[in-house]
């Protein structure tokens, strides 16, 4: 058995979400049915289907734990598989003697976060099928269908601007498409490298957040993101600092998630977790209003559960409100775009059969 796993490729990079969400949804109920922990993991490493290298992780891990090793260690020595939130949150269930409530509240955290995570993607596809179509009908114009009429062009004396602008870009694709590609492709990683920097990264975040009803949207994904994360860490019994410490990473902007040295530090000193997160910049004020009804009854964690419900609803809403917007916008550059042609092709046309008449 050992020489067969040893042949199994070892995982590597990060789990997908609903992969994650899976594997704690098995391990609370069998949790929960009495099943011991080592004999859990054997049970969810011959899932029918499984692939090979994630069989051999979670074997990987009953093994560790066969040793005495708490879940939450083993789950970190897999080196940054495993969500460092679920491995505090396993750790505080261990602490607690709650691991299958912990283990069914973060599968239902990451199913959450994964239906809406897909909900962003499925809204994309059309706009990024219409953008795409777009630069292939550009590409079929400039390349093809421009130099069509190159030899009426080539006989005219004099041509409109448009069409010398039209027929340079048609010169550019034909001889320097080799070229345009690789220049793109330099952007393209020049763009990914930049924005990876800490101060560039920071300066965008905020920015998304002044965008017209862009900003609006970000602000629910990002305000419900952090709610579910609080809620879950609260829930737990994890101490609230530390509970915002850990949220305030999970939050996937720059620029909230500086804010929140000043947010701790503020609820350190005393001061309300609802009052305290008023001012952070970045977030939906209705969140700070139903913490303060949730501090005032002393049903904090279920305020926090109900808001990021309300703002998810709000974010899929808001989502499919953009969609509407982006689809037609799309098709009004498309329809831009193919009018500067047929206007650039047929105005010199125009102009030739005017000056004919006018010699006659």
């Amino acid at each position: 058995m050992a020489e067969e796993r040893g042949t199994v490729k070892k995982f590597s990079g990060k789990l997908k979400t609903p992969v994650v969400a899976d594997f704690c949804r098995q391990l609370g109920t069998l949790l929960q049915a009495g099943v011991s922990l080592a004999r859990a993991m054997n049970i969810i490493s011959e899932e029918h289907g499984l692939k090979p290298e994630l069989r051999e992780l979670y074997l990987d891990i009953q093994a560790t734990i066969r040793q005495g090793v708490p879940l939450s260690e083993a789950l970190e020595r897999q080196e940054g598989v495993f969500p460092v939130l679920l491995i505090n949150m396993i750790r505080s269930g261990e602490a607690n003697g709650t691991m299958d409530q912990t283990a069914l509240r973060m599968a239902d955290y990451y199913e959450k976060q994964h239906k809406l995570n897909g909900k962003v993607k499925s809204a994309m596809i059309y706009p990024k099928v219409l953008t795409t179509l777009l630069v292939f009908v550009v590409i079929f114009i400039m390349v093809y269908l421009v130099p069509q009429f190159q030899e009426i062009f080539d006989e005219m004396e004099s041509l409109p601007i448009p069409t010398v602008i039209l027929l340079g870009i048609s010169d550019a694709f034909k001889n320097y498409w080799a070229a345009i590609l690789v220049a793109v492709l330099i952007a393209w990683l020049v763009l990914h490298f930049v924005t990876q920097l800490s101060v560039i990264r920071y300066g965008l975040d905020k920015m998304k957040l002044k965008i017209p009803y862009i900003g609006g949207l970000l602000r629910k994904i990002y305000t419900a993101r952090f709610a579910r994360t609080l809620c879950s860490l609260y829930s737990s019994g994890i101490p609230i600092v530390l509970a915002l410490q850990t949220s305030s990473n999970t939050i996937g902007n720059a620029y909230i998630e500086e804010q929140f040295g000043d947010i701790i530090a503020r609820v350190r000193s005393g001061e309300s977790l609802s009052q305290a997160l008023l001012q952070v910049d970045g977030f939906q004020k209705k969140l700070a209003s139903s913490i303060m009804v949730g501090e005032e009854t002393g049903n904090l964690d279920d305020m926090l559960n109900s808001i990021a419900d309300n703002l998810d609803y709000e974010a899929e809403r808001a989502l499919e409100r953009l969609v509407a917007l982006l689809e037609p916008a799309l098709i009004i550059v498309m329809a831009v775009i193919i009018a500067f042609v047929v206007i650039a092709v047929i105005l010199p046309i125009y102009q030739s059969y005017a000056t004919i008449e006018q010699g006659y």
